[in-house]
């Protein structure tokens, strides 16, 4: 008994582990209430009819579908970035243009995605570049929010010292203000990369031949719930992946700006 408990302490210790075994438990619990109340598919599909949906769609297609998504978030998440920062740079630079632009983006930020896409799409055509638009509007709050805060939380004395050996503000900027905004960044820059896939799929409901978003409405338009499901897990499993891809970035190239 004693063995057991030193095995599942070590076990939870074990980064992810417990993440792993809890979604295990909701799943198995999931599949046994579906069963034993007899839920219609149609309301809400089992775990295992979901994995048959899965399975049942060729690997191609899925590729097509992931890349497709894949590929429009990618874009409008770097595009928001190389917007971003040097946009909150200048702002911080300059308390008018802050005092100009911030409200502006606040304005954007509260005008609802859904609402905006469609006259999007509409003046920019079909193809990839109504979706990227979508998508850097959706991701590019945050990260200039981030950014400007972490720019601005440098301690005064550090900036007073700068100024005081008589630093450019090219190196004050370089040297002092950005390595202490590295950890705000990377905070956005991860609930950026899960909102870029949020606004891929956003712009694929309304107006696109391809991607998750568009084979989860395909699949509901014709009440196929479990493949509808299945699409809805890989988004998921998507996001999951682009978080940990920039977090494993942080860990290699900043790791002193992570918490101890």
């Amino acid at each position: 008994m004693v063995g057991l408990r030193a095995l599942l302490r070590w076990l939870m210790d074990v980064p992810g582990v417990a993440a792993i075994l809890s979604l295990v438990v909701v799943i198995l619990l999931w599949e046994l209430a579906v069963r034993l109340f007899a839920v219609p598919s149609y309301l809400l599909p089992s775990p295992s009819s979901i994995f048959n949906a899965f399975s049942g769609i060729g690997l191609g297609r899925w590729s097509g579908h992931l890349w497709a998504t894949l590929r429009v978030a990618m874009i409008g998440y770097v595009l928001s970035i190389l917007i971003a920062i040097p946009l909150a740079i200048v702002m911080m630079r300059s308390p008018l243009l802050s005092k100009t632009l911030y409200p502006l983006l606040v304005i954007i930020q509260s005008t609802p995605v859904v609402a905006v896409a469609p006259i999007i799409i509409v003046v920019l055509g079909a193809g990839d570049a109504p979706r990227v638009v979508i998508t850097c509007l959706i991701t590019f709050f945050p990260l200039v929010v981030s950014t400007a805060t972490g720019l601005a939380a440098t301690p005064p004395e550090l900036i007073e010292l700068s100024r005081s050996l008589r630093a450019p503000a090219f190196r004050e900027m370089t040297q002092i203000r950005l390595p202490f905004a590295v950890p705000y960044i990377f905070s956005a820059l991860k609930i950026s990369v899960t909102l870029s896939v949020i606004g891929a799929v956003v712009a694929e409901f309304c107006a696109s031949e391809a991607g998750i978003g568009y084979f989860i409405q395909f699949s509901t338009s014709l009440f196929k719930l479990p493949q509808a499901w299945a699409g809805l897990f890989v988004l998921a499993a998507l996001s999951l992946i682009l978080f940990q891809a920039v977090l494993l970035v942080q860990k290699l190239l900043f790791p002193w700006s992570l918490p101890k």
